[in-house]
Formats: C-alpha cells, structure tokens, sequence
C-alpha cells in the first residue's frame, strides 16, 4: 500500500510550536513516535510519506499514486484501529464522529472529502488535539508501547547493584543499555530503558517511564513518572510527567513537569519551570489559531518548548509558558508567558530578533555535538518560520 500521513491544518496550528518543524505524525508520545506506532502496526512492507505544511515539504515530500490509503497523523493507532483502517475498502472513509482518520482512494477524491461511504471508529481513538495532550495521555501510552514493543522477547539482565521496588517484570533493558546502583520503581508503571541508554548511580525513577536510545539519565536524578526521554535526550535534577522529543539536555538540577520539549532544546543549570500557579487557578495557555491565550480546564502545565530554544542558567519559567522556534532565554526574572519564534532576551532587557545568520551557526554547533548536520533543507524550513507572520502574534 502507499500510505500517507496527512496534517489537519487546523489541528497542526493548534499543535504548534512542536509542529513548525515536523508533520504531526513525527511527534513522540509514549515511547515511539505516532508513525513509528503505525508502522509497527501496518508493516514495514508498505510506503509511507507526509502530505504536511508548504513549508516542510522540501524535508517531508509526499508520495502520491493512484491509490493512497490516507491516515491522519495525530490519530494514535490501537491493534484494533489499524485493522479497521486496512480493511478499508476503495473509496471508503474512517471517522470518529465527524473527525477524519483515514480514507482509502485516490487524491482527488480525498482533497474533495469525496467519499464513497464512511464508517464509525468502532472504538474513540487517543488523538492529539492540543500540544498538552502529549503530557496528558503519555503514561497510558507509554504503557501500550511497553506491551507492543517487549511482547515475545527477554530483557537484558539488571545488574545486582540496583534498587527495584515492585515488580521486575516491568522492566525491560535494550541491548547495550547500562543501569548501574539506580532505584526503579514499578509500582505505578512500566520502566522501558532503550538501546545504549545508560541511568547513572543514584538516580531514582519511578513507571511509566521511557528512554529511547543513547539517552543519559544523570546520577542523583529524580525521575517521576509519565516520563520519555526521545533519542540522546540527557536529564538530571527532578522531572516529571514530560516529553522530550529527542536530541535535547535538561543535564542539571532544577525542575521541569508537564512539559513537552521540541528536538535540540538545552534547559540550563538550575532552570526551573512552573507546572502550577500559586492560587491553584485554571491555567490559560497560548494558542496559535486563537492568537490569545486560552483555558485549558487544566491545573498542572509546564513548558511547551519549540526546537532549538534554550534557557541560560537558573531561569525561571512561568507556569504554563510557550516558547517558539530559536528561543533564547536568558537573565533573570520571569519572561513571559509566550515568547515567539527566533527571539532573545530576559524580563528585565526585554526581547530582540535573532537573526537567521546568527542562529544557523548556533544550531551548526549543536547538531555537530551529535554528528548531525544543519541541511539547507532545514535552513530553508527555518526561513519559513522566520517569515511566518504569525510567529509575533
């Protein structure tokens, strides 16, 4: 089959910043991405591309023929979803009420919402409407990842130096991955540690819990759980109940919780972000379709950070803050609540562009620390960004 992954536009704008820089199938949530579930789900047999913003499709082409099986990326599979959606027959739809999740047929047909017929989701699927909805439902995700991905196979053995409270069953080691004089604790959920990923002595993490692989868990962290930690994402201090998407460090102590963290993101020593106001009050959180901020019905929400941002040394965070694309932050006092794309400054010296120039090189070093290179197909997606006029708004 060729299979697409198609960007709601408007669930995309409300999914933003994390998806200024990706299709929205290619955001992480549980242990794998939302792609990488369907793929494990559908088979490895079958094409797959993106059809996704203007602006990402120099990195993310999509692939059209004369018949697409069409899936929503924000739609997060289950065994029994995935089944429905290849039982699709041609010209047939899959909706959940009146919300789109898959369509079988031609790309005429599905840029016209022609549909020969239309079938029910026999079961509401999770779907990421929100960006907290990643914080939300990761636990159970992480969860149903853990089960999918251990079936069948046997855990590398954990070392005598360990501390495990609860059930250690629950823990599943990667091949190469190194957990050494760590307490782990199964209690409340799964421990899933990936591929090279090594918890250092004296760190203490509580299920559900996920490290991708080459991710770093420093010694006399404190990590609770709801937590996943994308490929080569470093952590020390406390965190809790957060996403980091991968390639990004919070290596220090201070406080990060209900938070999703973009790709090569850096949270600077003793930086601490909010996730609760001190009068307990719903928390109001910015949207970029509404372009004002707007309620949540939550009373725990952190830091939604867009890639490459960065916060210098014992910053404080806001609870519930946005921070765009290229964000630096820096000096002391709160910044505010959202801060848009490519900018710099503190709460006292006040905010300024960086330029692309500046940024690009900042990001080059970055990306070499970890043998990546900045393309000029990133560039040119990184321009966009910088020339979307909403990004101020």
């Amino acid at each position: 089959m060729n299979i697409i992954f198609f960007d709601d536009n408007e669930v995309r704008r409300r999914l933003l910043p994390l998806t200024y820089t990706r299709p929205t199938s290619l955001l992480r949530v549980g242990i794998d991405t939302i792609e990488e579930k369907w793929r494990a789900m559908l088979g490895s047999q079958h094409t797959y591309s993106h059809l996704t913003a203007s602006h990402l499709k120099g990195k993310f082409p999509v692939i059209a023929r004369r018949q697409n099986l069409m899936i929503a990326g924000h739609v997060v599979p289950s065994a029994g979803l995935a089944d429905q959606v290849l039982a699709l027959a041609d010209g047939q739809a899959l909706k959940c009420g009146d919300e789109l999740i898959a369509f079988n047929g031609t790309a005429a047909d599905f840029d016209n919402r022609s549909f020969a017929s239309t079938l029910q989701a026999r079961v509401n699927p999770t779907m990421l409407h929100r960006s907290y909805d990643i914080f939300l439902r990761n636990s159970e995700l992480i969860e149903q990842d853990f089960e999918r991905i251990t079936a069948g196979r046997q855990s590398q053995p954990l070392p005598e130096s360990c501390i495990v409270i609860g059930d250690r069953t629950r823990i599943f080691l990667e091949e190469g991955a190194i957990v050494d004089g760590a307490t782990l604790n199964t209690r409340e959920g799964c421990i899933y540690v990936g591929r090279k990923v090594e918890i250092m002595e004296g760190a203490c993490v509580r299920g559900p819990f996920a490290a991708c692989h080459d991710a770093k868990v420093r010694m006399g962290a404190k990590v609770y759980g709801g937590t996943t930690l994308g490929p080569f994402c470093k952590v020390g201090g406390e965190i809790e109940n957060t996403v980091m998407i991968g390639y990004s460090n919070k290596a220090h102590d201070g406080f990060l919780g209900d938070a999703v963290i973009g790709e090569w993101c850096n949270l600077g020593g003793g930086t601490t972000a909010s996730n609760l106001k001190n009068d307990y009050s719903e928390i109001k959180l910015w949207d970029y379709v509404e372009r004002r901020f707007v309620r949540t019905g939550l009373q725990f929400c952190g830091l939604i950070m867009g890639d490459h941002s960065k916060t210098g040394v014992n910053c404080m965070i806001n609870t519930a803050t946005v921070l765009g694309v290229g964000v630096n932050i820096h000096g002391s006092g709160f910044p505010r609540p959202f801060v848009a794309s490519f900018q710099e400054g503190s709460s006292t010296a006040g905010f300024k562009d960086v330029p692309l120039k500046t940024f690009y090189s900042i990001a080059e070093r970055v990306m070499a620390r970890r043998g990546k290179q900045l393309t000029q197909v990133d560039r040119d997606i990184f321009a966009s960004i910088y020339n979307i006029s909403d990004r101020y708004k």
